[in-house]
């Protein structure tokens, strides 16, 4: 199977020999990159210990949008074939479905979260398993388009 990646060829920094992009890896998205998701998933728990904070989450987020449409636009294939893969459309409906499930879970155990650091820590550690399977997946993927 011939993907838009083998058809470019490109040039060695010494010009001198061309090399089919298939060659290339392709670059994935940085670390940082994944810490916007990381906040923005943790943004409910967020809002909850401290509701003034909205601002700075709308801010957070638009400025996510921007970068993914600006300094990330060369990446947007990456992106566009991770979210077409089932298993991170999957990821993002089970860590809906965590967030539903251990609130609820809490709730009828009577331990619901109500307090500052109840909802902090929830919101550390939703970013933390945000960031490592998103992580996680870009390698899955680019590995399988490497093979390709």
């Amino acid at each position: 199977m011939t993907t838009a990646f083998a058809m470019r060829p490109t040039t060695t920094p010494d010009a001198s020999t061309t090399v089919p992009a298939a060659a290339q890896p392709i670059q994935g998205m940085p670390a940082w990159y994944f810490g916007f998701e990381g906040v923005l998933t943790s943004s409910f728990d967020i809002l909850k210990a401290f509701p003034a904070a909205w601002p700075v989450l709308v801010v957070l987020g638009a400025t996510n949008l921007l970068v993914s449409l600006t300094v990330m636009r060369s990446r947007l294939k990456l992106l566009k074939a991770l979210w077409k893969g089932r298993k991170t459309r999957m990821l993002a409906i089970g860590l809906l479905a965590l967030r539903f499930a251990v609130h609820a879970g809490l709730g009828a155990l009577g331990l619901a979260m109500e307090s500052t650091a109840a909802h902090v820590a929830f919101a550390v550690g939703m970013g933390a398993i945000t960031v490592t399977l998103l992580w996680f997946d870009q390698r899955v993927t680019l590995r399988a388009l490497a093979k390709n």
